[in-house]
């Protein structure tokens, strides 16, 4: 097995990557699935975000409103402090587990992590793969596709890890200030790195 990070900032593109390496026969993790499962309705973790938060976090139909949620802890580290006490082990223990399924076997696994720099994650990987985009083209990304203001992003953005961060961590950048069809020759090449990792 080999166990590949990519990471990058918010509305840098590490989904569409991610889809792609897929697509060429990767095994993806996505952290981002692996928290919204440790919070869901019915979990320890739930009940410990409620008890933390209040009932002002839960929507009508009893899910965690995660725009509440987000609009909390963007607005104060002491929050997000506390809610990362409550998702990150649960994160963990299910990467954990996931990854030795796939521990006695060939294949390239990719786990999918925004928070690879902050949570110090780089050392547990063979190889470590970062997207890079543009402040101004992540803003106006996720600001489209998540009804976001720009103002919203930038506070998300604020308190993630500097692109600079990221590079000083990376074996491979990947450039995404293009369209899909600049990105895909790239990850075609990271494909064949990746094999040649895998076969050695």
């Amino acid at each position: 097995m080999l166990l590949v990070g990519l990471t990058g900032g918010i509305g840098s593109g590490k989904s569409t990557v991610a889809r792609l390496l897929e697509r060429r026969g990767a095994a993806v993790i996505d952290a981002d699935q692996l928290a919204r499962e440790a919070v869901t309705k019915g979990t320890p973790g739930f009940d410990r975000v409620v008890e933390a938060f209040g009932r002002g976090v839960v929507s009508p139909d009893g899910e965690l409103d995660r725009s509440a949620l987000a609009n909390r802890i963007f607005s104060d580290p002491a929050q997000k402090t506390i809610l990362e006490a409550i998702v990150h082990p649960e994160v963990a223990r299910r990467f954990s587990d996931q990854v030795e399924a796939f521990r006695a076997t060939d294949r390239i696994v990719v786990y999918v992590t925004p928070l690879l720099v902050e949570l110090g994650l780089a050392p547990a990987f063979d190889v470590v793969v970062v997207v890079t985009t543009s402040p101004h083209l992540r803003v106006s990304r996720v600001a489209s596709d998540r009804g976001l203001s720009p103002d919203e992003v930038r506070s998300r953005l604020a308190v993630q890890a500097t692109d600079e961060q990221r590079a000083e961590v990376a074996d491979v950048l990947i450039d995404n200030d293009g369209s899909l069809a600049d990105l895909e020759p790239q990850v075609d090449r990271l494909w064949g790195d990746l094999r040649t990792r895998a076969d050695a």
